[in-house]
């Protein structure tokens, strides 16, 4: 199975490049700029089509929540005419796609878990530039599979628990907020979770399984409670912590509105696709333990 990865310096598409390392029945491929360009349509088709794929995971976004507020043009040129132009150039090779998109397409007001079903609401620009993706994606190509997510950190770019990690380097006391409340993912077991739902979906019933789904890790947390786990971990095994007192978010205002509660029910996928996603404190752990030990020095 080829699987060609939108993006090649994400979160997602280097974990899916690690999970897939050592398997001989899977090839990814990344594909980014300036061979791909969400920005630019006219390079995506040629990229996806060199490759030949059997399945391509559209993974590369806009994802400056703060800076989409002044840059909404930009955001939904990438997020949802890219995304579109992704699932379109797919759909010309009779492949299916799988759609990353984000738990920010949900206001936060709900309470308890967000299932497929609840109607979106989006509080920012990042936010209604990957509904409008979803969108895009579910219009362009019937064979896909929208997978929303939130919360995302692994051992490479940038995310919130090597923040954590790099502040407590040089702070007894990290403000964190308490009152913003999801699931804490990991982008590897994501990319496991992913790889799965692609053999399924090259098989001949892939059209069956086409649909949006919730996808996250096991369990809520707040922002400071995933904080706080992050650092004593570290301090556990030798690396940097520091306490973390529990703030509101007015304390740290922004210009996207975040929403408060962004949890995600995987009931469905774990029933089509026969996966569910780890509890988030052991993936947090491994991810904390792999970041100290390939520490420099």
């Amino acid at each position: 199975m080829k699987i060609v990865v939108t993006g090649s310096r994400g979160q997602l598409a280097q974990s899916l490049v690690e999970r897939a390392c050592g398997r001989p029945d899977i090839e990814i491929i990344t594909v980014g700029r300036p061979d791909l360009d969400l920005a630019r349509m006219e390079t995506i088709l040629p990229a996806i089509e060199r490759c030949r794929p059997d399945l391509v995971v559209s993974a590369a976004a806009y994802t400056a929540v703060d800076q989409a507020e002044s840059e909404a043009e930009k955001a939904f040129a990438i997020n949802a005419l890219g995304a579109g132009a992704v699932a379109e150039a797919a759909a010309s090779l009779d492949v299916p796609v799988i759609h990353l998109s984000t738990d920010y397409v949900f206001d936060g007001t709900k309470e308890g878990s967000y299932c497929e079903d609840d109607t979106p609401a989006p509080l920012s620009v990042y936010g209604a530039s990957k509904l409008a993706g979803e969108r895009a994606v579910v219009t362009a190509n019937p064979l896909h599979v929208v997978l929303r997510t939130g919360w995302v950190y692994s051992p490479f770019g940038k995310n919130f628990v090597k923040t954590m990690l790099q502040l407590a380097e040089d702070h007894e006391e990290i403000a964190v907020v308490n009152d913003q409340w999801g699931n804490p993912s990991s982008a590897l077991d994501l990319a496991d979770a992913i790889l799965v739902a692609a053999g399924l979906m090259t098989q001949r019933n892939r059209d069956q399984v086409s649909g949006i789904y919730h996808l996250s890790g096991t369990g809520i947390a707040s922002r400071a409670d995933l904080a706080r786990h992050v650092l004593s971990v570290s301090g556990t095994h030798g690396g940097p912590s520091a306490r973390v007192r529990n703030v509101p978010t007015t304390d740290f205002p922004a210009p996207a509105r975040r929403p408060a509660n962004s949890s995600l029910s995987c009931a469905r996928f774990a029933e089509i696709f026969g996966r569910t996603m780890p509890a988030w404190q052991p993936s947090a752990e491994t991810t904390v333990r792999r970041l100290l030990r390939d520490r420099p020095g």
